[in-house]
């Protein structure tokens, strides 16, 4: 059995008698590997590295840690397909979704080789008699990123090329589920450039997640995943004492006003609430049509569309998606099926039982549609993270409003008109941190920031872009000023709270 080991400086493996974890293959249904699961003791080997490093990574100019940068994303993109191919088989998304997986994280990349204009401070010549005040941003020393299975290359990207190009070192605790991508961009890291114990990865479960947080030289945790482990992972951190930026799950709502151009719509929903198996936190999960006529003329585009959709394996260039993450998994979506079901949601097109001829064994979840969902259904209040459509019919335009204002997640939303006034009110009035207008997975470029508000979003700084630069650094503020020493002060104004004025 293959064994996947860490990343970590001077390391010399796990060996087959350390804990392990089970890596499968999800479009056959077959394991594939295991992956070596640390502890705080690898922790510290990991922690003991970097802080070699660290410092003199630090003090290196910011213009040659960008060469860094842009030499990791040439090689990237010189393996995008390998690493693609390598993404899918773990997870079991498409090869070409696996490839916007890779290229959403080298934005972020590409981003950070900018970092000597970003990381620039503030300067105010004569802010009092021979005063001048300036500010500086500088690493915090190690951070940390815990990162989920759905975006084995993006997320991790998103996270560490920020933390690194401004300067700290960076452990990445990956998703057991799917760890080889993050191994090889740690690999690929070190070709670049980097010294080796700059980017380290550690593979592990809630012991390695408790040792992180708990760990004193670990100046601050960036983690996404589900909301009770997000908030779990911010109390715990910021009671030690670190900074955290934990973002949760979703439930985003996509609602549908009278005038939108409907088939563009059954297009976008097909994509946003299917692709990758639904099994993204930006994904489109509910859609909300404004008076009934529009639920009826949705419905009737929407149930040929999603008969319509191919699931294959992750190999299949044909398939509109492929498996999900593990058996566990599909049984848990199934499950929310059979819930919505009891609860009265009337099933229109039912995924369980799905079955793909020649991998009978697969993890295959079929395309489900749920009609007259309430919001009073456990089915709507949750996140289910499969391919499952909800329809929550509303009867005006503060019906719909009030559905993802009012719901406990807020990550992201959309609304699909052609009135600008409406796309307006919407989006000034959402109570949702991330809102596209005709757009149906509104994550934001590189150079803006991604996080959502409520239990989708705990921390006050969000990811990647100039939060992420802020969330990585402390600013430094300087006064100074530099007297000829022939003054005749009398020092009592020394007693006196120094003013501008």
């Amino acid at each position: 059995m293959r064994i996947i080991d860490h990343v970590i400086a001077n390391h010399q493996g796990g060996g087959t008698d350390h804990r392990t974890h089970q890596v499968w293959n999800p479009s056959t249904g077959e394991v594939q590997a295991e992956v070596a699961l640390g502890d705080a003791a690898l922790l510290q080997k990991a922690v003991d590295a970097a802080k070699k490093v660290q410092p003199e990574w630090a003090a290196t100019n910011p213009q040659r840690r960008a060469r860094v940068m842009f030499e990791f994303k040439r090689l990237v993109e010189n393996e995008k397909q390998a690493l693609a191919e390598l993404l899918s088989s773990e997870h079991g998304k498409v090869v070409d979704d696996a490839h916007g997986d890779v290229q959403r994280g080298l934005e972020v990349i590409e981003y950070a080789c900018g970092i000597p204009q970003a990381l620039k401070g503030e300067y105010t010549q004569g802010a009092g008699p021979g005063i001048d005040v300036y500010s500086m941003r500088q690493p915090l020393g190690i951070g940390a990123g815990i990162t989920p299975f759905n975006f084995p290359a993006m997320i991790p990207m998103w996270m560490f090329g920020m933390a690194i190009a401004v300067g700290n070192a960076f452990i990445l605790k990956p998703s057991e589920r799917d760890p080889s991508v993050p191994v090889r961009l740690a690999q690929l890291f070190v070709e670049a450039g980097a010294p080796e114990g700059l980017l380290q990865v550690v593979h592990g479960d809630k012991e390695m997640v408790d040792a992180i947080l708990d760990h004193e030289d670990i100046a601050a945790v960036s983690f996404v995943g589900s909301s009770d482990i997000a908030h779990y992972v911010y109390k715990r951190g910021v009671a030690a004492g670190k900074r955290v930026q934990a973002m949760g799950g979703a439930k985003n709502h996509g609602i549908v006003m009278p005038d939108a151009d409907l088939d563009q719509v059954v297009n976008d929903l097909a994509g946003a609430a299917f692709g990758s198996a639904g099994e993204r936190c930006m994904a489109l999960p509910v859609v909300v049509p404004v008076g009934e006529d529009t639920a009826g003329r949705l419905r009737e585009k929407l149930i040929p569309a999603i008969n319509a959709l191919r699931v294959g394996v992750a190999t299949d260039k044909d398939a509109h998606y492929g498996p999900v993450v593990t058996p566990e998994h599909k049984n848990r979506i199934e499950q929310w099926i059979e819930t919505a079901e009891k609860e009265g949601a009337e099933v229109v097109i039912d995924g369980r039982g799905f079955s793909l001829q020649g991998h009978e064994d697969g993890f295959f979840v079929g395309p489900t549609l749920l009609d007259h969902v309430t919001p009073k259904m456990e089915s709507y209040q949750e996140e289910i993270f499969g391919p499952v459509l909800q329809i929550v019919r509303a009867k005006d335009f503060e019906e719909a409003l009030k559905l993802p204002s009012e719901h406990q997640y807020g990550n992201g939303v959309a609304i699909f008109t052609r009135n600008g006034h409406a796309a307006r009110e919407f989006a000034h009035r959402v109570n949702v941190g991330m809102v596209g207008i005709n757009v149906p997975i509104p994550v934001p470029v590189s150079y803006h920031s991604f996080g959502g508000w409520k239990r989708s979003g705990f921390g006050d700084t969000d990811q990647y872009g100039q939060e992420g630069l802020k969330f990585w650094t402390k600013a430094k503020k300087v006064t100074q000023r530099w007297p000829d020493g022939t003054a005749d002060a009398d020092n009592k104004d020394a007693f006196i709270i120094p003013t501008m004025g």
